[in-house]
């Protein structure tokens, strides 16, 4: 298995997702803007989200998948179907009940996250109403992610990069046709994510059937598999609980905030997701697995190998992503966004934000590549200490920050306690001495700052001479928008390639 032809297919599945999900988002900011609807929405979205991250990307996927691939290896097929039967029987019961409680205590729920929404008693119930239509997408997309877990063992990538696609079409055909049959027309995206998470399930099994590994979920609590799972998704649950608290108490923070902010702050993320989803999630979900079977194998130093090319990686398609974010700011918000309902001041307000949020998105990148070298070697404990520690320093930057700043300040937060998540983790794993970073990282990193340099002032050049971004209709702004990111792409790479860069370079083979 070629590690970088993996990264591209996984990423460019992954880039179609997110562009459909910026397609979705314009749709969106077009027919409701950001004022109470989509504030309301956008909690209850946010909810079972989080809950999704910890239950079933974040903690489950970091226990489950180490012991999946030490099972494929040394099990044999029919043990590790057993292994994954009762592993999904025990995952659907827990989360069947937290579903149940959620739609039972929805306005709870909403009274606990998001408390000043209970200033204004039709926001607070229209959040409660669409929190418990959204509620079930935590069992439908845990289920999903535990299909799409099992696929990346055996290296089948493609699939679950697909299937976030899916949730964007359900909610985009939604948007479109299906708000005049609801009464709030918000509702309609609340069913939409609903519709979304089922096909997400759906999709991936005839797929698991073809791998030989579409089981029906079993019960077995004396399972020894399943208690080494449990066991590690417990730290994990404590450290992936710890990052999705830190955006909690940053829901709380701007639900406090004047109308809107909530909203605001959406759309940067939604922004800043391209990268990390792009290429985050995707080096994540390459690495993880490839780490573990590496570990299993007992090469150590292939394992520090594999962790340095990921990293180096990861500061290639990064770092220029992070600054181009932060200098596209306004092209980026007023051609997607600026339209309908969606005034100049939400433009404003959303460039504000994704400035802040470009400041950290290496580093929670970088988070997204050195957090598996932990759990590869089923060593949860030392990520989950580095996120409590985290959590406290970002919630002290809340309150520098949030004065001065209001909501921009909150993004800014996040961004500070990535840095020194990932300045942690990498300190760490040199201490512990699995990882050993390979020769020329200092030439490495000059000829990226160069590149980075020269990308820069031709995209600061280009925006200057061009009319501002608000005059044209929508295909004028995209054009461009176009036009300036491609010929940042164009200069980038090419100073790449005059200082020496070849793509050949990043080529590295994986275990299979």
């Amino acid at each position: 298995m070629n590690l970088l032809k993996s990264l591209a297919a996984v990423s460019s599945i992954t880039m179609i997702s997110r562009v459909l999900g910026f397609v979705r988002d314009t749709i969106i900011a077009r027919a409701f803007g950001a004022g109470m609807a989509t504030d309301a929405f956008f909690i209850a979205f946010k909810l079972p989200n989080l809950l999704r991250r910890i239950f079933a990307e974040g903690a489950f996927s970091q226990a489950f998948v180490p012991i999946l691939a030490e099972y494929k290896s040394q099990q044999g097929e029919e043990a590790t179907r057993t292994f994954i039967a009762y592993v999904s029987g025990l995952l659907t019961l827990v989360l069947a009940l937290v579903t149940a409680l959620g739609m039972i205590f929805a306005p709870w729920v909403i009274w606990a996250t998001a408390p000043g929404f209970a200033d204004t008693p039709e926001k607070f119930a229209l959040t409660s109403d669409l929190l418990r239509v959204t509620f079930p997408y935590i069992l439908l997309i845990s289920l999903s992610s535990l299909a799409g877990a099992i696929l990346n063992t055996w290296n089948r990538f493609s699939v679950p990069a697909f299937v976030p696609t899916l949730l964007n079409v359900s909610m985009i055909i939604f948007a479109l046709f299906l708000t005049p049959y609801f009464d709030p027309p918000v509702m309609a995206l609340g069913w939409a994510v609903l519709a979304g998470g089922l096909a997400q399930l759906l999709y991936q099994l005839p797929h698991l059937r073809k791998i030989g590994m579409l089981v029906l979920p079993r019960l077995n609590l004396h399972d020894t598999g399943v208690w080494r799972v449990m066991k590690q998704m417990l730290p994990a649950i404590l450290g992936v609980s710890v990052s999705q608290i830190s955006l909690i108490i940053n829901t709380i923070f701007a639900s406090f905030l004047v109308a809107g902010s909530v909203s605001w702050m959406y759309y940067a993320d939604r922004l800043m997701e391209l990268p990390s989803g792009v290429l985050g999630v995707a080096l994540g979900t390459i690495l993880l697995p490839t780490l573990a079977k590496t570990y299993a194998s007992q090469d150590r130093h292939e394992y520090s190998r594999i962790l340095d090319w990921g990293l180096r990686l990861c500061f290639v398609l990064v770092l220029p992503c992070a600054l181009a974010l932060g200098i596209l700011a306004e092209p980026l918000t007023v051609s997607l966004f600026q339209y309908g309902e969606f005034s100049a001041l939400d433009a404003a307000m959303t460039q504000r934000a994704l400035v802040a949020y470009s400041i950290g998105l290496l580093g929670i990148i970088v988070i997204k590549v050195l957090a598996p070298g932990f759990y590869a070697q089923q060593n949860i404990r030392t990520p989950v200490k580095i996120a409590i520690f985290t959590l406290i320093v970002t919630q002290l930057l809340n309150l520098v920050f949030i004065g001065p700043l209001k909501h921009a300040g909150l993004a800014l937060a996040i961004s500070g306690g990535a840095c020194i998540n990932a300045g942690l983790l990498f300190y760490q794993l040199r201490k512990q001495k699995m990882f050993q970073p390979q020769p020329g990282w200092g030439l490495f990193a000059l000829k990226l700052v160069i590149a980075v340099l020269v990308m820069s002032a031709v995209l600061l050049g280009l925006m200057y001479v061009m009319p501002a971004w608000d005059q044209g209709h929508m295909l004028q702004r995209f054009l461009r928008l176009g036009a300036l990111v491609l010929a940042g792409v164009v200069t980038y790479f090419g100073m790449l390639a005059l200082l020496g860069f070849r793509l050949r370079d990043f080529n590295r083979k994986g275990l299979n």
